[in-house]
């Protein structure tokens, strides 16, 4: 019975955890997105001279790399043997004893996936952040702050 409510508290325990990840990725998505669209439209009618554009276009480049890895670790995974693909497959006995045995499984399952998820997110951060300071430093290049 303990092994039962532990199995239970641990599937609960991933699936929140793929919820959270997917909540961070969402959020980072929509600031990738907006820092891209403004750097873009800054950029687009500014007299740039080449360190500048080489810095702001490696920027750009890991911004939109972070971008994909984002879209990469959201996006749904329709061969998994795990979730909604399983459970469409099955009648609803196939459900409740498939449930009743497989909970373990489903738990290393989704844990799989929810590391993925988080791999995928940190790498985006990094890039991100990579991303960001190499706008930076094109705006300090533009401003003649900097080299």
């Amino acid at each position: 019975m303990a092994t039962d409510t532990n199995l239970t508290a641990a599937h609960a325990e991933v699936k929140a955890e793929i919820a959270r990840t997917d909540t961070k990725t969402g959020l980072l998505l929509a600031f990738v997105g907006a820092v891209l669209a403004g750097a873009w439209t800054v950029a687009k009618d500014a007299p740039l001279n080449v360190a500048t554009c080489v810095a702001g276009g490696l920027g750009m480049a890991l911004l939109v790399g972070a971008a994909g890895l984002l879209l990469r670790s959201v996006r749904p995974n329709l061969r998994g043997r795990h979730g909604f693909p399983l459970w469409a497959t099955l009648t609803a006995e196939e459900i409740t004893a498939t449930a009743a045995r497989d909970l373990a499984a489903d738990v290393a399952g989704l844990s799989r996936i929810a590391v993925a998820k988080f791999t995928c997110l940190r790498r985006a951060v990094d890039l991100t952040m990579a991303g960001g300071a190499l706008l930076l430093l094109a705006v300090l290049i533009a401003a003649g702050g900097a080299l």
